[in-house]
């Protein structure tokens, strides 16, 4: 028996690994079309997600990359959940 791996797991398991990640890459390499709805979910499940704005020293463009923090699962899901119960 062979088992699957969602397209949300492979994200979380890059970003568990260390991983920071552009909106760009995670479509491309993953097949992700809402990425937003997939980073939602792991902060949901009690991931703490970030999305940290960075300048690229070549062009000095700005970009926006998802890491994983340091913040406890458990405060970050009693967040998610005291945010829905509104």
């Amino acid at each position: 028996m062979t088992t699957t791996i969602t397209k949300t797991e492979k994200v979380r398991n890059a970003l568990i690994g260390g991983a920071e990640l552009t909106a760009k890459q995670i479509t491309s390499r993953y097949g992700v079309k809402n990425v937003r709805a997939v980073m939602s979910k792991l902060r949901t499940e009690g991931y703490p997600v970030f999305l940290n704005k960075r300048v690229s020293s070549f062009d000095g463009q700005t970009y926006n990359k998802y890491r994983l923090g340091t913040a406890p699962r458990s405060v970050i899901a009693a967040g998610y959940q005291a945010l829905r119960a509104v």
